[in-house]
């Protein structure tokens, strides 16, 4: 079987690798990008089975490049993943199909994805 890909959409370095060091040590295959005209760009090729998006990122916003995602491949699973909880209440975000608040435990993150790619 082969690994499920995860697309990893962050402007922190820190994030960017903290994440691809746990999901690589969970099994998946991890690509990151710092920013969300750079993953777009790579999308179609990239195929991923499932995206972490930030939603505060320089240039184009988390949310722009969810619906962006979204019009490309309706069924990829996004999660938002936020420093900022009140983004939920913005109506752009209920497109997306999870939403995590950014903390040092990755639990919720980790629980979350493996719950969206078993469906």
């Amino acid at each position: 079987m082969s690994k499920k890909k995860i697309m990893i959409i962050d402007d922190e370095d820190a994030i960017r690798l903290l994440y691809r060091e746990e999901f690589e040590d969970e099994g998946y295959e991890v690509a990151v990008y710092e920013n969300g005209q750079a993953a777009l760009d790579s999308f179609e090729k990239e195929k991923p089975d499932l995206v972490v998006l930030d939603i505060a990122m320089p240039g184009m916003s988390g949310l722009e490049v969810l619906g962006k995602i979204k019009e490309i491949s309706p069924s990829t699973p996004v999660i938002m993943s936020t420093a900022y909880s009140h983004y939920k209440e913005d109506f752009y975000t209920w497109a997306a199909d999870a939403y995590i608040v950014k903390s040092p435990d990755l639990t919720q993150l980790k629980e979350k994805v493996k719950e969206l790619l078993s469906r």
